[in-house]
């Protein structure tokens, strides 16, 4: 009896073991999130190439969609202190409104961000023209610059998030450039809720490269940009001429409106009687950034006093643009049928310094072959 009592009061403890396994590890992996990435059709461009549209999203919940046209980040939801998350970047909702009305919104910019002073530099002696689509200047690459090209895309496994890898080649002439520029970007969504962006280019042929990102951020999702508060660290800038090409000087910043060295919202000098914004029309101007580049170091921190959200932008760039969206004008209905009026935006793209071709005191630009380009820069919410 005895014997039969102890056979059955183990069959009952392995019962009960089993049952709590079983009731353990099933809802462990059912609620554990994980980061993930789906793909779906975004369209034709006007010469009939598929365009797709990837959505990224981290164990968070934060959630990215990018578009292989232009290497295009369309949005980026990310929470308030609330919790409740908004779209922070400005796009449209479909792939018409990128190839029909787009300053950039979004886009991954090359072969050269920013602008070269009357479209031309010179190369081991040789004088190269490029096209001046800005007044008589050449910017962010041209009339058909890597934002307007559709990029070869790769979902990739990355150990740090969600990832999309980019690949496009840019041939010889392209654009009046020299060198067929084989060129990756990654852009990598990750659980601390950072977007990563990791650039690298070879080259068969000595040519410049400066490549940056040109989303159009609005933290509060909707409105003016001009309260949100900005800290950049940098104590110096370079002063640009009528056409908004750099002089060559690096000007200290203390003393004038240009000076974000200490968080200071963004509209509280933006149009002050100061020379360098009368020519911008508001900030449109690169700062040196205290780190010199080279390692990935803090540039700036922005934040929205309403909803809370916080960003910060790190990177290995000894330069960053900050751009106020001056020259918005409420022609552009974007997503949801927001209009974008003046200042709805601010861009932060890291980089070199523009005009750095002619301007030989600048970081250089310059790529050789053999040699590789690899740049950083990482966009990183958080809310307070």
């Amino acid at each position: 009896m005895a014997r039969h009592l102890s056979r059955l009061f183990l069959f009952i403890i392995c019962g009960f073991l089993c049952i709590s396994c079983s009731n353990t590890d099933p809802n462990k992996d059912m609620n554990q999130a994980k980061p993930k990435i789906e793909k779906q059709p975004f369209g034709k461009t006007s010469d009939g190439q598929a365009v797709d549209l990837y959505t990224l999203t981290n164990t968070g919940g934060v959630e990215v969609k990018i578009t292989n046209y232009g290497g295009t980040v369309v949005s980026l939801k990310v929470p308030d202190r609330n919790g409740h998350k908004a779209d922070v970047v400005l796009g449209h909702d479909n792939l018409d409104g990128y190839m029909t009305n787009n300053p950039y919104f979004g886009s991954i910019i090359g072969r050269y961000g920013n602008r070269i002073g009357k479209g031309r530099f010179s190369l081991n002696g040789q004088e190269y023209t490029l096209a001046k689509n800005n007044g008589e200047n050449h910017l962010h690459g041209g009339i058909k610059g890597f934002d307007k090209v559709v990029w070869e895309a790769k979902e990739i496994d990355d150990k740090d998030g969600a990832g999309l890898s980019l690949n496009y080649v840019s041939k010889d002439g392209e654009e009046g450039y020299p060198g067929n520029l084989s060129v990756t970007v990654v852009y990598t969504l990750t659980d601390d809720n950072e977007l990563k962006i990791d650039y690298t280019a070879a080259t068969d042929k000595d040519t410049v490269v400066n490549l940056t990102h040109h989303s159009y951020f609005n933290l509060a999702g909707e409105g003016s940009i001009l309260d949100h508060e900005l800290m950049l660290e940098a104590g110096r800038f370079t002063p640009v001429d009528t056409g908004l090409i750099p002089t060559g000087e690096l000007r200290s910043v203390k003393g004038t409106p240009m000076d974000f060295t200490q968080p200071t919202a963004i509209g509280a000098r933006i149009d002050d009687d100061y020379e360098q914004l009368v020519l911008g029309k508001g900030y449109d101007h690169n700062w040196a950034l205290e780190s010199g580049g080279g390692k990935l170091s803090l540039a700036a921190r922005v934040s929205e006093p309403k909803a809370g959200r916080v960003m910060e932008v790190y990177t290995t760039e000894p330069g960053i643009q900050f751009y106020t969206g001056n020259f918005l004008d409420g022609s552009i209905t974007g997503k949801g049928g927001q209009v974008y009026q003046r200042r709805y935006g601010f861009c932060l793209e890291t980089q070199h310094f523009p005009d750095s071709p002619n301007k030989p005191d600048f970081p250089s630009t310059l790529l050789k072959p053999g040699r590789k380009y690899m740049t950083t820069t990482v966009y990183k919410f958080s809310a307070k």
